[in-house]
């Protein structure tokens, strides 16, 4: 097992690691829209999603990984309704990849986000 730590995506706030890869898949964290240094993007849903895939791909380039090789998504809401924006930000990150995915929705996330994302992936 390698704890993967990358000073390109938010350091965890919390006792966990950005991701663990184990058996050539690496499985991430949750991310939520902070920048690298901390700062959260308290935008609208758009610009929250696109800092968390943004960070997403920077932890998965730090494991040895990319987009193209999720295998598994989920993707936390606060609002359903934001639904279809999350889908068309997804959409341009991910092109003709379509990992799996499941999508929930949750009363409240950390920072009180709107959304959160974590992966696994291929190495």
């Amino acid at each position: 097992m390698k704890y993967i730590q990358t000073s390109e995506a938010p350091q965890a706030i919390g006792p966990y690691s950005q991701a663990i890869a184990i058996n050539g898949f690496l499985y991430t964290s949750g991310q939520i829209a902070l920048t690298p240094d901390g700062k959260f993007v308290n935008e609208d849903i758009v610009a929250q999603t696109k800092q968390v895939l943004e960070n997403l791909q920077q932890v998965l380039k730090a494991g040895g990984s990319s987009l193209d090789r999720v295998v598994k998504t989920t993707i936390y809401l606060k609002n359903m309704e934001d639904f279809e924006a999350v889908n068309r930000v997804y959409a341009e990150f991910f092109g003709n990849h379509k990992p799996a995915r499941s999508t929930v929705a949750v009363q409240k996330l950390p920072k009180d986000a709107l959304v959160e994302i974590e992966a696994v992936a291929i190495v």
